[in-house]
């Protein structure tokens, strides 16, 4: 079975969709890590903590994407 693809025009907010998923989830992972160590309650912990960042971070990305894409225009060749 093949799985059907999004159109082209969806990828301005599916990548910051993938992105913001993996950097909380990562970020928020050490974060929570070090503020509270390996705890029974760590799973849980970091869950909540990534979830907060999560809805932070996706529609950041989404409000500031076009910020970085000029800047980065104005510093890289193209």
């Amino acid at each position: 079975m093949t799985l059907r693809k999004l159109p082209a025009r969806y990828a301005r907010f599916v990548m910051p969709l993938v992105l913001s998923i993996i950097m909380t989830f990562i970020i928020s992972g050490v974060s929570t890590l070090r503020g509270v160590g390996l705890t029974p309650d760590f799973l849980r912990l970091w869950m909540q903590a990534w979830a907060l960042s999560w809805m932070v971070a996706f529609p950041t990305l989404i409000l500031v994407l076009p910020l970085v894409r000029r800047i980065v225009g104005m510093v890289v060749e193209g």
